[in-house]
């Protein structure tokens, strides 16, 4: 068995974690509440030293430093100095009477990361989903690498290839259709609508396979952690 201390704190530690499955009890809670701490208080120190100290209290002082001391004052960053207040006001919310203050900037943070998310979510998305299925409906190229197949494996490959164009535009017209309520959804109008359901089952259930996938992983090497560096136990693989 390991012998360094930090191994065994973190062997009890998810233990403590994984006693869940068991059911909620107090030994979880302890373990989940000193995660929950650490974490906080370590991306604070981080947040502060990264971001907070080099692009905003160090600009701000060394404009209203300077001034201060009779020396050639530096530009004072109007910009920076108004972030500054406006973090100030958040504090206000802990005050009984003057908790309205913290609407202002609560108002400009929100009204700011809105139009940063639009701009992002257009350019990063939108734009490049349209661009993505701006396509030909047969892959170039497709014919000739399917009728120069050899054998079922490479002919069933080749008409995947021929098709997977069209599978995705279609597939992509009707999901959008699914979200067009103007018309009733019946008849032609119900089975398009119909079809655009089930693709959208398909992805969600493609994401939440790779989903749990990327969870077991992560138990698998707390798994490994548990039998090879804890308890120095060989694993065959």
């Amino acid at each position: 068995m390991s012998q360094d201390i930090w191994v065994w704190v973190s062997a009890i530690l998810t233990l403590a974690i994984m006693s869940y499955l068991y059911k909620d009890n107090p030994v979880y809670k302890c373990a989940e509440f000193l995660f929950v701490g650490i974490a906080s208080g370590y991306f604070v120190s981080i947040y502060y030293d990264n971001v907070l100290y080099p692009n905003l209290f160090q600009p701000v002082w060394r404009g209203f430093g300077t001034l201060f001391s009779g020396g050639s004052p530096d530009p004072i960053d109007l910009v920076r100095t108004m972030a500054l207040v406006l973090g100030m006001m958040m504090f206000a919310r802990f005050l009984p009477r003057g908790g309205w203050i913290s609407r202002w900037p609560i108002g400009v943070m929100v009204g700011a990361y809105s139009g940063l998310a639009m701009i992002g979510a257009a350019q990063g998305d939108l734009v490049v989903q349209i661009r993505a299925n701006l396509m030909p409906l047969f892959a170039p190229g497709s014919w000739s690498t399917l009728t120069g197949a050899q054998g079922l494996t490479e002919m069933m490959m080749g008409s995947l290839w021929l098709i997977g164009n069209l599978i995705l535009v279609v597939g992509l017209l009707v999901t959008l259709y699914y979200f067009f309520f103007s018309k009733e959804h019946k008849g032609l109008s119900g089975r398009t609508a119909k079809l655009g359901i089930y693709l959208l089952m398909i992805s969600f259930g493609a994401s939440y396979g790779f989903t749990v996938m990327a969870r077991i992983s992560l138990a698998l090497d707390r798994l490994r952690f548990l039998y090879s560096d804890w308890l120095g136990l060989p694993i065959i693989t």
